[in-house]
């Protein structure tokens, strides 16, 4: 593994962290917000990841001329978002604008101590990409100085 692609690596983790950041926002953003049936309340929606790998990762031989064009396939990609299965909340409030025929008010499925436990662990593995990132910048400027002794 070449020192350049760990920044391709670390870059597409730190891009599907800020996507599940934003969706985390959005997320608790839209905690509180009342619909009138099931059908038009907010959903609590997740990044669901998928770790990209090269053909290396099968084991079997290593070629050690190949290594080059096998590291460029590394890395993490959203395969996209996907809806909550936890059930809707339906509230009993007949004074409410939105409440239904039989007096019920639905609100999203989105925990906020579990919104915020999300928003924790998608910032701190962000941070943690950037100090890999950083690492790798150290050892890479440290290796031209050794060339110009």
């Amino acid at each position: 593994m070449s020192l350049m692609s760990i920044f391709d690596i670390s870059g597409s983790a730190m891009s599907a962290q800020s996507i599940r950041l934003n969706a985390t926002a959005s997320n608790m953003a839209n905690a509180n917000s009342a619909a009138g049936s099931a059908d038009a309340v907010y959903k609590a929606r997740y990044p669901v990841f998928s770790a990209v790998q090269s053909a290396l990762a099968g084991g079997g031989a290593v070629d050690p001329f190949a290594m080059q064009a096998a590291d460029s396939g590394k890395g993490v990609q959203v395969l996209g978002m996907m809806e909550s299965a936890a059930p809707l909340q339906p509230r009993y409030e007949p004074e409410h604008p939105l409440a239904d025929a039989d007096g019920y008010v639905f609100y999203p499925n989105v925990n906020v101590v579990e919104e915020m436990t999300n928003m924790i662990s998608s910032s701190r593995s962000f941070q943690a990409n950037v100090d890999v990132m950083s690492a790798a910048r150290t050892m890479m400027q440290r290796v031209l100085s050794l060339g110009q002794m």
